[in-house]
């Protein structure tokens, strides 16, 4: 039983694998009483919430706290009532608990395959004077340290409401000495990690840009016990399954409690709750753990890959890819996209996507989106002619849209101006010449559909690239009321993800990635119905430890797309061999972004090894467990390493930026073997391999028996965790080394 009533307490036990939370109804309130290890059920429990007789709410650590009745921290919604005052008072009127999972309506959310693996708890709060009857849904996971939380308002009384704030979760924590930590960055320089003490007062993560999360502020925020780091301490933390405008917020009050919350962004927020009326929050994620940022992760991580990711394409292995965007950007025709196909082919590559360039007349990013049929002065056959024979090489075909904008300088402009976000009489912001489409309204959604539908069923695709380019601004639409003119950017979300839903149920065997510019919009939400993510248009190997680094706190190595460019690298101008920028591309779904024509015979030989390596280990490194090693925020040196869930297979890779005079002696530490298993460990990248990893002053140079494998050192899981292995010597910078591990049989 993984949710437990003690109907004489009021006392709720949520309990999954290794974590407990637990609240209870005081004087008609739920209030938040523990959350962290997991502790037994017991029989009769005794209240854990300390009460004097004249406590008032600004004492009360509160599940979902209110507004205006005594509580003066940061509330979890607001309302305002037909007369104008935002008073209201949730109370308790019942709850149900439930196996399973129910789904949330026009929402991404975690699902559970089956009954058994979930149970939900729902509370049903209510405010007497206006009506506002208030659902709290709680989900926890029998083998996931996660728990879910969202909320659901209904509007039963017979005025109209406004909802000003509807946040998804809210918990307070008795204690303040906590460290933050987040995600922060700009385009191209997604997923830094952030980490600060908290301090009296709040801290706010937000987002306020319409139609997607951030490149600067990922919605997900994570409370730190001082000195946790990757393998021990505590971690409380939230991710918000949502696309568009949130807020976190982290808030020490005068008694040294801390209050965290996550939910839709209350600036320029207002949502028209009519009689009978119903408004449904997205869903917040919740993980703890005293295994340091590292288990937290790996939590996530296994619950976002197979009960927020969906279809044939969750399990798979993904297919290594040439896209030709940083090869040919808009001048390109039939011929040399085949001249690249047939290179690729060659070198085992599995799928060709052609990018941006193709449809209207777009030989540069100013014109023609909406515009979405096939420019014959550059493909004369038309798509399926392309693609036939892309297919015909032994590779499939993929191709790039950006359906959520509208250039001024297109046929579907000129047909339907007011089709796209803007405010009546107001200038029309354009942010790459580009205006965004009003997803808001049903007929721009369907004709979406219908026009995408339509090159779906007549051309052999295989996989969509989804970009989004722009922040939303003048965000109005023609066809809304004036009352309901600050729910447009909500509604934006909600019509995009209504797209979604049609479009992926409809051709379920496409593979979908998800770009906005690269990273501004790697979020939950979109992994629901996209499994996949351009994890940043900086493709330089380099800046890429960075950001794949920090991305993986939250979202498994299934999700980050990762390819190699050439050099000089587009973004930054920088030089790095060819190696490198393997290594790091392979550490995510593997590819390449360039000209493979223009290759030496020497570099196509390096490539043809890099894919046939990938198609190796990508099993491995798509769906096994991720280990951060070394932190490419803490130095000039990073490594991770993927472990199968069974630990009889691992690897590992390490890199180098910059190189140094004279280095000691350096050894990489692994994680996540089983200390009892003896692997085989060959280093990749040398052909007499086992000899650097003993080390010269190791006699036995292999196991205690001195023993070996086809070449490969022999050694203990204890000794490869605790000791390590030499990492081979290096030349120059920019460089790289990988290390294979498989146990052996005693």
């Amino acid at each position: 039983m993984a949710i437990r009533y003690y109907e004489s307490e009021g006392i709720f036990h949520l309990q999954s694998e290794h974590m407990s939370y637990i609240l209870q109804i005081v004087n008609g309130y739920p209030v938040h009483a523990y959350w962290g290890r997991k502790l037994r059920m017991e029989e009769h429990p005794q209240s854990l919430i300390k009460l004097d007789g004249n406590m008032l709410l600004d004492r009360l650590p509160q599940e979902y706290p209110q507004y205006g009745s005594g509580d003066f921290r940061n509330p979890a919604y607001q309302v305002r009532l037909e007369d104008g005052s935002r008073i209201t008072e949730l109370v308790y009127q019942g709850h149900r608990i439930f196996s399973g999972k129910l789904p949330l309506e026009g929402l991404p959310s975690v699902y559970a395959e089956s009954e058994g693996e979930a149970e939900t708890l729902e509370l049903e709060l209510k405010d007497e004077y206006s009506g506002l009857r208030v659902t709290l849904s709680y989900s926890v996971f029998q083998h996931s340290d996660a728990l879910t939380r969202s909320v659901r308002f209904e509007n039963t009384g017979a005025g109209t409401l406004q909802l000003l704030k509807a946040l998804s979760a809210s918990v307070d924590l008795p204690r303040s000495d906590l460290e933050m930590i987040y995600l922060a960055g700009a385009w191209s320089r997604e997923a830094h990690i952030q980490r600060r003490p908290l301090g009296p007062g709040g801290t706010v993560i937000e987002g306020r840009r319409g139609g997607m999360s951030g490149h600067q502020l990922n919605p997900f925020i994570a409370l730190a016990a001082p000195g946790a780091d990757e393998d021990q301490g505590e971690v409380y933390s939230l991710s918000f399954v949502y696309s568009g405008n949130f807020a976190a917020v982290a808030e020490v009050d005068s008694f040294n409690s801390t209050r965290l919350s996550i939910g839709l962004n209350p600036f320029d927020f207002t949502w028209v709750l009519s009689p009978g009326q119903t408004f449904q929050t997205p869903e917040a994620v919740m993980v703890y753990t005293d295994g340091g940022l590292g288990e937290m992760s790996r939590t996530y991580h296994r619950l976002y890959r197979t009960r927020l990711c969906r279809g044939v394409h969750r399990d798979r292995e993904r297919p290594i890819l040439i896209n030709n965007w940083e090869g040919t950007y808009f001048d390109f025709n039939t011929e040399k996209l085949l001249d690249i196909a047939k290179v690729g082919a060659d070198m085992g590559i599995e799928l060709f996507v052609m990018d941006d360039g193709w449809f209207g007349k777009r030989d540069n990013d100013r014109t023609s989106l909406g515009d979405w049929t096939p420019d014959l002065r550059k493909l004369p056959g038309g798509l399926t002619d392309l693609a036939e024979q892309i297919n015909a090489l032994g590779m499939k075909f993929g191709l790039w849209f950006e359906p959520e904008m509208i250039s001024p300088e297109s046929e579907l402009y000129r047909q339907h101006p007011d089709w796209c976000l803007h405010v009546e009489g107001r200038r029309r912001t354009e942010a790459r010449w580009q205006l965004v489409l009003d997803y808001s309204r049903a007929e721009v959604r369907d004709y979406i559909y219908d026009t995408l539908s339509n090159i779906f069923s007549t051309v052999p695709i295989s996989y969509i690239k989804w970009d989004m380019n722009r922040h939303l601004t003048e965000i109005g639409s023609a066809a809304a009321a004036p009352e309901h003119q600050s729910e447009i950017a909500h509604r934006q979300i909600l019509g995009l993800y209504e797209l979604l839903e049609r479009l992926t149920s409809r051709f379920p065997d496409i593979l979908f990635e998800n770009c906005c510019s690269g990273g501004g919009r790697f979020d939950p939400g979109m992994m629901y119905y996209m499994p996949q993510t351009w994890t940043s248009d900086d493709t330089d190997a380099v800046e890429r430890l960075k950001i794949q680094y920090g991305t993986s706190l939250v979202y498994p190595v299934s999700s980050i797309g990762a390819h190699v460019s050439a050099v000089p690298n587009h973004q930054v101008n920088r030089m790095t061999p060819l190696k490198m920028r393997g290594d790091v591309a392979m550490s995510g779904n593997f590819g390449y972004e360039l000209d493979l024509t223009k290759f030496t015979d020497e570099e196509k030989e390096i490539v043809k090894q890099q894919v046939k390596q990938y198609k190796e280990i990508r099993s491995l490194v798509q769906q096994g467990d991720l280990y951060r090693l070394l932190s490419p925020f803490d130095g000039t040196e990073s490594a991770w390493m993927f472990v199968s869930p069974d630990r009889k297979e691992a690897l590992a890779f390490f890199f180098r930026v910059l190189a140094e005079p004279h280095p000691p002696e350096k050894r990489l530490q692994f994680k996540g073997l089983n200390p009892d298993f003896d692997y085989a460990v060959e280093n990749l990248d040398d052909a007499n391999g086992k000899d650097c990893l003993a080390g010269p002053d190791d006699e036995t140079n292999g196991t205690e028996n001195g023993s070996s494998v086809h070449g490969a050192n022999v050694l203990p899981g204890d000794r490869l965790m605790h000791l390590g292995v030499i990492i081979p010597e290096l030349k120059g910078d920019y460089a790289s080394t990988s290390f294979r591990l498989k146990a052996i049989e005693r």
